[in-house]
């Protein structure tokens, strides 16, 4: 991919929805609190699947063309962009904050920019798979696969809401796959939770002004429910896997019980594919009993390696963050696969003392892979709510993967949970064949 010559241009938005560059300003990013100049090498074209949008109550800044000086853009609402799975962002949107600004829905901001007409945006891909491209989706394939699975599955309720809610409301990625018959299957199974993260994407509290952007699951699935559509999943889609824990949940391992006696059904059926559960690891007794169930792998969320970051944000309920390290080395005591869900933000997650962090957690838990995410919330919002007023030396996002990289070399790095083949040697798979 060709290096940009120069700085791309900031966007702005009329209010209308409408956006313009602003060639009297090069686009700038933020790290933490600060605007910062991006380095030329970290603009990539926006990728297929990403959006645009405004920030209203903000007004960009970017650097004078003429000047050299950080400034606002005056014109209208500073923009940030949304990017797509398997990219993760080195620079949120740079603005200041208008008093009467509301709070941002919980999406990512990456910052976004205009040159040469094309927008562009400082990130970096760090996952080859493509299950979640956009290209890849049939819509009538999708809509097909939904009303046979629906008559398959009559009184599976389970079915059911991965149809009507997952997959053709929220167009989940990973529900659609699954109604075309391919890859990681979303086992929603609790409807409650043991933490009160600040950026739940299914329950906030009546006193905040951000809505949560999904329904959570409204009831206990049984065991027999879950196993009716799993088996047959991990006995014909290529490179299966099944995944309790998703985004329009709670935590799956309240349900373990449950979730326990449907792996042990699942792997009576067929030990094709890959078992895994998306967790806050907040029970380590509880993925002790999976693992003996047949768990294979397991991936914990956490927006940082330090205790004093992630409890603020969780804010969780009868358990610590030690709960969520010991969790990790269970699954590898048991030789299962073992990921973070890293909630990356820029100007957090780069700090000297976040890696030095990073560094132990990947140690004293024998860490398998990093998934890079991108932290879907408001970046003035969560850095008051967790009192992050001062963030102390960063290193760039890059650089933080680069060394962790270094020292680490059998550490994988991605965006999704891999298929059995990748966890068994083949991590370089040939994709585009998957």
């Amino acid at each position: 991919m060709a290096v940009l010559q120069q700085s791309p241009y900031i966007l702005y938005s009329n209010g209308s929805g409408a956006i313009f560059e602003d060639t009297s300003l090069y686009a700038v990013g933020r790290t933490g609190w600060d605007a910062v100049a991006v380095p030329v090498e970290d603009w990539i074209p926006l990728p297929d699947g990403g959006s645009l949008y405004e920030l209203p109550g903000r007004r960009g800044i970017g650097i004078d063309v003429e000047t050299g000086e950080m400034r606002l853009c005056e014109k209208g609402w500073a923009v940030a962009a949304f990017i797509p799975p398997a990219h993760t962002g080195l620079y949120i949107a740079a603005y200041e904050t208008q008093p009467e600004a509301p709070v941002l829905p919980l999406f990512c901001y990456t910052a976004a920019a205009w040159l040469n007409d094309q927008f562009y945006v400082p990130a970096v891909r760090i996952e080859q798979d493509i299950r979640q491209e956009c290209s890849g989706y049939d819509d009538t394939l999708i809509h097909q696969g939904v009303d046979t699975l629906l008559q398959a599955y009559p009184h599976n309720r389970l079915v059911k809401h991965l149809a009507e809610n997952c997959c053709l409301t929220y167009h989940c990625p990973a529900a659609r796959n699954y109604f075309i018959g391919r890859w990681e299957c979303p086992v929603p199974s609790s409807p409650a939770c043991n933490a009160n993260c600040i950026g739940c994407i299914s329950f906030q509290p009546q006193e905040e002004s951000i809505p949560s952007t999904q329904d959570r699951l409204t009831f206990k699935p049984t065991p027999e429910e879950i196993v009716e559509f799993t088996v047959p999943h991990l006995q014909t889609a290529p490179f299966p896997l099944v995944s309790f824990g998703q985004g329009c949940e709670g935590e799956p391992l309240l349900m373990w019980e449950t979730i326990s006696k449907a792996i042990a059904e699942i792997r009576r059926h067929t030990p094709n594919g890959s078992i895994n559960i998306n967790t806050n690891g907040s029970k380590p007794a509880a993925v002790k009993a999976l693992c003996e169930a047949g768990l294979n792998s397991i991936r914990v969320s956490t927006n940082s390696a330090r205790k004093h970051i992630y409890e603020p944000y969780y804010r969780p309920n009868n358990y610590i963050f030690e709960d969520i390290v010991e969790s990790l080395k269970v699954v590898r005591s048991y030789g299962g696969w073992t990921s973070i869900n890293y909630f990356v933000f820029p100007g957090m997650t780069d700090s000297v003392e976040e890696y030095e962090a990073l560094r132990k957690l990947i140690k004293d838990t024998d860490l398998c892979m990093i998934q890079w995410r991108n932290f879907n919330i408001d970046p003035d919002w969560y850095m008051g709510k967790i009192g992050a007023y001062e963030t102390g030396e960063c290193i760039g996002i890059k650089q933080l993967m680069s060394l962790i990289r270094e020292e680490f070399p059998h550490l994988k790095f991605g965006y999704f949970n891999p298929p059995i083949e990748r966890i068994q040697g083949d991590y370089e798979m040939d994709f585009a064949h998957g």
